[in-house]
């Protein structure tokens, strides 16, 4: 071991102290020696990064890193800080907890020609907190071809070498070296405190001993040849009597591999590395070993992978993630031979196509008017979950479970759709003189059945409603708030009282704000919550690709080309499964909260109570104040929190079992910000905005509609 860790580490030196600042006084004073101070750039681009560090590290004292073979003096961060923010950019691949793990992890790494590219892979991650690293042989000018090193380096020790690069990119690892390099006598000393082995060397005998100690040990020991990609991983900490090599060489005496010669090397060497595997490149090179080459080739680009594959997996082990024992080849050239074009991407319409079908079906048919007007009612994620049937007697609306999903808790969903079906149909019928009598009860399972008889009446209210109902859609688009005026305020409030609900309405500029947030978090739960996350990225529909007939168009969402792509990540179950794991994703409701930001008013429909009956009676205020609002020029969009129809804590238990808490306090909160009484259920949450006109509208699916013949 090296006990002269000055030429290879950095002296930190603290200003604050009187020893330190006496060193540095005298480094001040040699003309030789470059002062550099940046500190002020690392001070601003700390302060810049999200989330903002608090504090303690903010504060932190920096100091000066003398760097002795440079003759130069550099100021940093002090050593949390510098840390934070040189291994920001790695989040979150590696998450900032995981940092805090790998800090833990020393390494030991045995021969610095592949191994200096592992030891340069692990540093620049952040991969491990400390590094041992052996070798007896100095940089020579044909390692060049694969060692990161310079001509500046030539005829110094190759471990100081590349301990010299870690502590030029990070002085706070520690670094030990073996400038003599390992023998079978000093192995074991050099797996005291190491907790992973990386084995790169060239002498068998090491190669062997390094194992049998390891497994000793219960160390990992990992190795990557630098042909075809192959990285080899031994668990000892798993499999305490996997045998050395993974038995490819036998019970090997260690003494007889002392000595041996490049040539003499080749047929234990073809064993280990599976003769039959070797690249064509690879094999022919070796049968000229000491003929017309003096030993078997390494490129530097596969050095470099070799060092990008053992980080990788020293990363799995110091986090706890599968690793099996075994082998696998990452060989480049092969995978260049697959190139093949990617898929071409199918590109939404640029123009969407308005899809409103004309206001009257057919003149001399009015209950097919009346059963289209109820087809037009808003469902969630336009399932469309119902059945609609009708003949000259009368009409029934229907629940319809198969369409039902994970937040349809209850059925409520369900029933809130069904209700504003029947507000429309009833608005229809008037508009034809067929209003008659109207009923709601419990059909199959409980599921509430609404019946219209077809009479001879007209409602006015109702009929001056018909082509506002007929022209009623959701409209996403960000809008420019603007307060709303005391009458428009009060006809919202009527259109909602009349159908037997409250209505909520919201206008505070600060409440809103809040009913954003909680509308976001929500958000952000139904995307981390995989039976949740399925099915709403399973409402979506992508045209020309996919039918609009169901669904949610995604040009409806009225994202802009970044937000687009972004979904399409956001679409991927692995990728929310990684944040979940993080509970990160906190931007996932971004888009939500900047929308309702934007809104002049959140407008929410409280029922008195939780039966079906009472989400029946929710979904037809709903609709009358939706039609309402847009008929006063509001642009209207509902939003379903993944509580809304949760009623009882069992069923947000069940709803999402993970943030089952959060989504009952979220649910308390805004039934405090939006003022709901005791008693009270929520049917819908509508915001309401002043913005342009939608892009699309939604179709709807006709099997769902049954016209009886009397």
């Amino acid at each position: 071991m090296n006990e002269s860790r000055g030429d290879y580490t950095a002296l930190l030196l603290d200003e604050d102290h009187s020893e330190d600042a006496a060193v540095l006084d005298r480094l001040r004073r040699d003309p030789a020696v470059v002062f550099v101070d940046r500190l002020g750039q690392q001070i601003d681009s700390l302060r810049s990064l999200v989330p903002t560090p608090g504090p303690g590290v903010l504060d932190e004292t920096p100091v000066w890193a003398y760097y002795s073979w440079r003759r130069t003096v550099v100021r940093l961060l002090g050593p949390a800080s510098f840390r934070l923010l040189r291994l920001d950019r790695n989040r979150n691949k590696i998450t900032a907890q995981e940092q805090e793990r790998l800090r833990d992890v020393t390494v030991g790494i045995v021969g610095l020609s592949v191994g200096h590219a592992v030891a340069l892979a692990l540093t620049l991650e952040g991969a491990c907190g400390g590094l041992r690293l052996a070798d007896f042989d100095t940089l020579e000018l044909s390692n060049l071809n694969r060692v990161p090193g310079t001509v500046l380096d030539l005829g110094v020790n190759k471990s100081v070498v590349a301990a010299r690069r870690i502590a030029e990119i990070d002085p706070y690892v520690t670094v030990t070296l073996w400038e003599d390099g390992l023998d079978v006598g000093s192995v074991a000393e050099f797996l005291d405190g190491t907790d992973v082995v990386i084995d790169e060397c060239d002498s068998l005998d090491v190669k062997v001993s390094l194992r049998r100690e390891a497994r000793r040990r219960g160390l990992p020991v990992l190795m990557a040849t630098s042909d075809r990609g192959l990285l080899d991983v031994e668990r000892y900490d798993l499999e305490p009597d996997r045998p050395v090599f993974h038995g490819v060489i036998g019970d090997v005496d260690v003494e007889s591999l002392a000595g041996l010669g490049s040539r003499d090397k080749i047929p234990l060497v073809l064993r280990i590395l599976d003769a039959g595997q070797l690249s064509a490149t690879m094999a022919a090179s070796l049968v000229e070993v000491d003929e017309t080459i003096s030993t078997w080739p390494q490129l530097g680009g596969e050095v470099l992978l070799g060092g990008a594959q053992v980080a990788a997996a020293v990363r799995r082990i110091g986090l706890g993630q599968p690793l099996a024992s075994g082998r696998c080849r990452m060989d480049l050239d092969q995978r260049l031979d697959a190139l093949t074009d990617p898929p071409t991407p199918r590109d939404l319409p640029e123009e969407p196509v308005d899809r409103a079908v004309p206001a009257a079906v057919s003149d001399d048919d009015a209950v097919d008017a009346v059963v289209y007007a109820a087809s037009r009612a808003p469902s969630g994620g336009n399932v469309q979950p119902w059945t609609i049937a009708a003949d000259d007697m009368g009409l029934t609306i229907s629940v319809a479970p198969e369409y039902t999903t994970a937040m349809d808790v209850g059925h409520r969903g369900s029933c809130v759709a069904v209700g504003a079906a029947l507000h429309n149909a009833r608005i229809a019928a008037s508009a034809a003189g067929l209003l008659g009598a109207v009923t709601v009860h419990d059909g199959d399972a409980g599921l509430p059945v609404a019946t219209m008889t077809f009479g001879s009446g007209n409602d006015r209210e109702l009929t001056d409603r018909y082509e506002h109902m007929l022209d009623r859609t959701t409209n996403r688009r960000p809008g420019v708030p603007q307060p709303l005026d005391d009458t428009q305020a009060g006809l919202l409030a009527e259109a909602a009282s009349r159908e037997g609900a409250r209505l909520c309405l919201v206008t505070d500029r600060d409440d809103i704000s809040t009913i954003g947030a909680i509308l976001a978090e929500s958000d952000r739960i139904r995307f981390l919550t995989p039976t949740l996350h399925r099915e709403m990225i399973g409402e979506l529909r992508w045209p020309p690709l996919d039918s609009v007939e169901t669904g949610i168009d995604v040009r409806a969402l009225e994202l802009d080309s970044a937000e687009l792509s972004t979904l399409a990540l956001l679409r991927r179950p692995d990728v929310m499964e990684r944040l979940g794991g993080q509970d990160a994703g906190r931007a996932l409701g971004k888009s939500t909260a900047d929308r309702v930001a934007s809104s002049s008013a959140v407008a929410v429909v409280a029922i008195p109570g939780s039966t079906r009956r009472d989400y029946v009676r929710g979904g037809e205020a709903t609709e009358s104040v939706w039609i309402h609002a847009q008929a006063l020029g509001l642009a209207v969009q509902p939003i379903s929190p993944v509580f809304l129809y949760g009623v009882e804590s069992a069923e947000l238990e069940q709803l999402s079992p993970r943030y089952a808490a959060p989504l009952e306090r979220l649910r308390e909160e805004l039934f405090d910000v939006v003022g709901a009484k005791a008693g009270e259920a929520l049917a819908m949450v509508l915001r309401l905005s002043h913005a342009p006109g939608p892009s699309v509208r939604s179709e709807r699916l006709a099997d769902r509609l049954r016209r009886r013949i009397s």
